[in-house]
């Protein structure tokens, strides 16, 4: 019994381990990808990509000192003419923006991340998943390391690209994984944990990146942010290759519910049941409408993600935000993602999956016109509206997956999160490369007001919407004894489409 107690314990605590490792490898492999945003400006300014402008190259000096502002100049001759005392206070250079700068950080990454996403999601419905992402873990660490090497910007594209993906199989693997291992009453909190990630490398990537490469340690300038995660992130894939293991698979929400209602619902005696596929599942218009407005939520986050830092220097030249924006992104965002896991996980048992989707719509309306405030006012009100906008938007990754696993059948899962996430990446991470000629169009501000906070409004709308075609709750029957425990490794019969008179029956839902 003692040691039987002890193997429990042991067991319990496994599963917190995991979700700490593949939480860490994923903070690595987001703080590789948003890097790029918080060191373009050094990095232009040493590989020679992107436009050229006027910038204040004087810290000390604030704006209101100066007799012409160096951003609204637009010549070069001009702009290195201009003086404050005799002491000339702008520079003409790369600003680390313009169409190479957008492409780099956004299409040559997902290109790559959103194909290779869905094939491993693939794999992961039929081989060891635990194998396959200590192997992706490894590719993007490796990817990372080498980018402090590079001396050409296509050689930065060619690695972002690589680095992709290795990425792409960390949130299809790990989520399957996380799934199995933790109880429907963690999994929202487990999921949004799991997914701040996301958020974690991208407020990391703020004091990371613009403080080491002014430190300039050993001459490596930005090259030491590359290389230092690299080295972390070798040691993590390490540890996942030596320590995680394939946990069983296991049946969940709507699909695990339908066990309940008696063995005859999906199989009929004698005839073979057609094997669900993936087509079956994504063309529900509730998984269609979930991913449209999921899409257009991400773009609104990628925007900000890959332009915050560019944008309150371009604007705010004479004001440091770098670890208001670490505080904000990390501090505030965590907060959000782990209180969306909670408060989704306490009412999904009154209102079924419908309430983790009331939950998202509500969280992102009220996230929405602090967004507005965060690029419209000064830099006070802009942090303070930022850190209330991103309070309650963050809270809506994690939950939109937890939504995913508990809507698709075991058979198809992890190739569903997949497909999901390469048209989500596709959508709401390509359309942020319209920033650049919008801008030039009609402002850099405004176009940042239109992909940011307004596009998460209109997700805000659609997730609503969603609402209105999830099932509500489900009651479970008691277990019985011959009830079978839930876990299996095959493709099951309640994955199965019920055939009656030779048609498919209409009352069925996956």
């Amino acid at each position: 019994m003692f040691h039987g107690g002890i193997l429990s314990k042991l067991k319990n605590f496994y599963k917190w381990y995991v979700l700490g490792l593949v939480s860490v490898g994923y903070i690595l492999g987001e703080l590789g990808h948003y890097l790029i945003g918080t060191t373009s400006k050094v990095t232009a300014e040493d590989l020679h990509y992107g436009d050229k402008s006027c910038m204040l190259n004087a810290t000390h000096l604030h704006l209101n000192q100066l007799p012409v502002v160096c951003e609204k100049v637009n010549s070069s001759d001009i702009c290195e003419s201009l003086t404050l005392n005799g002491t000339r206070y702008c520079e003409w250079g790369y600003n680390g923006l313009g169409i190479d700068y957008q492409v780099l950080a956004g299409p040559a990454y997902m290109a790559v991340f959103t194909v290779v996403g869905v094939i491993l999601g693939v794999a992961a419905d039929k081989y060891n998943r635990a194998r396959i992402l200590s192997i992706c873990t490894a590719v993007f660490v490796v990817a990372i390391l080498l980018m402090g090497t590079v001396t050409e910007y296509w050689h930065l594209v060619l690695l972002r690209m690589v680095m992709a993906a290795g990425e792409s199989g960390c949130n299809p693997l790990a989520t399957g994984i996380l799934t199995d291992l933790f109880p429907e009453h963690q999994r929202a909190l487990v999921l949004s944990i799991f997914n701040w990630g996301i958020y974690g490398g991208y407020g990391i990537a703020f004091p990371v990146g613009r403080y080491i490469p002014e430190l300039n340690a050993w001459g490596l300038s930005w090259r030491l942010c590359y290389y230092a995660t690299g080295v972390v992130g070798i040691l993590i894939a390490i540890l996942t290759f030596l320590t995680l293991r394939e946990p069983a698979r296991t049946t969940i929400g709507e699909e695990d519910a339908g066990n309940t209602k008696g063995g005859d619902s999906t199989v009929e005696s004698g005839k073979k049941m057609p094997q669900v596929t993936i087509w079956h599942v994504i063309a529900q218009p509730r998984i269609l409408l979930l991913c449209i407005a999921a899409s257009i939520r991400h773009c609104g986050g990628m925007c900000f993600a890959y332009n915050a830092d560019l944008y309150y220097r371009d604007y705010f030249p004479d004001v440091d935000l770098g670890w208001w924006l670490f505080a904000v992104t990390v501090g505030i965002g965590s907060v959000g993602v782990v209180v969306g896991g909670v408060i989704s996980d306490k009412i999904v048992s009154k209102m079924g999956v419908r309430s983790r989707v009331l939950v998202l719509a509500l969280s992102q309306l009220i996230a929405t016109l602090p967004a507005f405030g965060s690029v419209a006012f000064g830099p006070l009100w802009a942090m303070i509206t930022l850190a209330f906008s991103y309070f309650f938007a963050e809270m809506w990754f994690g939950i939109v997956f937890a939504i995913l696993v508990e809507i698709v059948p075991l058979a198809v899962r992890s190739t569903t999160v997949g497909v999901f996430l390469f048209v989500m990446n596709n959508i709401g991470g390509n359309l942020p490369i319209l920033v650049d000629p919008v801008s030039k169009a009609i402002g850099y501000r405004e176009s940042i007001m239109i992909f940011y906070a307004g596009f998460y409004g209109i997700s805000s709308i659609i997730f609503f919407l969603t609402m209105f075609l999830m099932d509500g709750q489900v009651e479970k029957q008691p277990e019985t004894t011959d009830k079978p425990s839930g876990l299996d490794n095959r493709a099951f019969t309640q994955d199965e489409i019920p055939v009656r008179s030779g048609r498919v029956n209409d009352d069925s839902r996956l």
